[in-house]
């Protein structure tokens, strides 16, 4: 059975939980120095914590959200009815079991939720920074996140796990960094996008700075918002978020009204559906943000580096990459090229393609294949077994 992350269950007083601030590279004279040029001094970061990180502090899971999520990650927050984006997959004796991991999950770098963004305010300028934020790499990402790691007194993850642009953290984080963990789990993701997924993007980004309220991204210093551009960004990347079938079983061709008028109106449920994700969205996600980082998933290509794999190969970390098959935004050719990567550096990978109806966004709703996966995936021991080839490859002394 598949249900939405929205499905209401009644929280208790256990599940609500409290998004969290910190500010890191705080320090007068040490900015962030980022991957594309420029710094930042001093950046705030919000994050949500779940579970109790024990006392070898080794059962820590860093959480890598996807383009448009949170901090909020699992549970509830006082007086809301939604649980956390990844609620289906966190929490006490679910696959992340919370009674025995402690999970990390923040806001990145570039975002607008609680984490210094595009729209945060220039401390040299007193003004929103607007187009004057620097332009952000995957990386910057990764570097935030172990920051902020350090400063939680976590010095190992047993995991970290993303999804979609989450799952490209992770791929760059166990790149740079692969002393970091024991296990990344890259769930419908990509190491590059197509030039189709590019196409995406571009038109979202277009929508919103052909937006009369743009005002060249110093909307926000003028009190106005590019509402018209943000929606049809959204509704658009909405569209490829979903599938066919998904979209075919929960609307069909049904009409939003018993009595239709043919015109350009909202005459289909699926454009109602459509017209509150635009709307809901305006009220949560700042363009500029939207801007800033899609921009980075388009740049991202790590394996154009022909030394891309060489950290990984010198301490190898366990991959579990999967999709799902009815995603068309990152099918399973995109994780597929991740595998062979691997597989070709003989690093231990497993792949696994699920059966689901829901497109994209499958990663965010219980589907027990799915979890089950993940759940048998994390709660192997830390330590991995070198595969056959690498066995063989140390044998011969190579």
């Amino acid at each position: 059975m598949t249900s939405s992350r929205h499905q209401y269950l009644p929280p208790t007083p256990e599940d609500i939980v409290e998004t969290k601030f910190m500010d890191l590279f705080d320090t007068p004279g040490e900015p962030m120095h980022l991957v594309r040029g420029g710094t930042l001094p001093g950046i705030t970061v919000a994050y949500e914590t779940y579970g109790t990180l024990n006392e070898r502090r080794d059962n820590a899971i860093y959480i890598c959200h996807a383009l448009t999520g949170d901090a909020h990650a699992a549970g509830y927050h006082e007086g809301d009815d939604r649980p956390g984006w990844w609620d289906a997959l966190i929490g006490p004796g679910k696959a992340i079991d919370t009674d025995r991991w402690f999970v990390v999950a923040s806001n990145i770098l570039g975002g607008c939720s609680g984490t210094t963004g595009p729209s945060s305010v220039n401390p040299e300028t007193g003004k929103p920074y607007g187009l004057d934020f620097p332009l952000l790499d995957m990386h910057d990402f990764v570097v935030v996140h172990r920051a902020l790691l350090t400063k939680l007194g976590v010095p190992h993850l047993h995991a970290a796990v993303g999804g979609s642009l989450g799952g490209m953290q992770v791929l760059d984080w166990a790149l740079t960094h692969p002393e970091d963990m024991n296990q990344a789990v890259v769930i419908a993701s990509s190491s590059r996008l197509t030039a189709q997924n590019i196409a995406f993007s571009a038109v979202g980004r277009e929508a919103i700075m052909s937006d009369e309220n743009f005002m060249n991204g110093a909307f926000a210093e003028n009190d106005t918002n590019p509402d018209v551009g943000l929606a049809v960004a959204r509704m658009m990347a909405h569209i490829t978020y979903t599938s066919e079938e998904g979209f075919e079983e929960k609307f069909g061709r049904r009409p939003q009204f018993d009595a239709q008028q043919p015109g350009f109106g909202v005459d289909f449920a699926v454009e109602s559906y459509l017209d509150h994700q635009a709307s809901s969205f305006i009220g949560r996600f700042d363009a500029l943000s939207y801007l800033y980082l899609t921009r980075v998933m388009d740049y991202f290509n790590p394996f154009a580096d022909a030394h891309a794999l060489d950290r990984l190969v010198a301490t190898p970390v366990r991959f579990l990459v999967m999709s799902f098959d009815s995603d068309w935004r990152f099918g399973t050719a995109h994780s597929r090229r991740i595998v062979r990567r691997l597989q070709d550096a003989a690093l231990p990978v497993s792949f696994r393609e699920i059966h689901a109806p829901w497109g994209h966004d499958s990663f965010l709703l219980h589907i027990p294949p799915y979890l089950d996966s993940v759940r048998a995936f994390v709660e192997q021991p830390a330590v991995p077994r070198p595969t056959i080839r690498r066995r063989r490859l140390r044998k011969w002394g190579r």
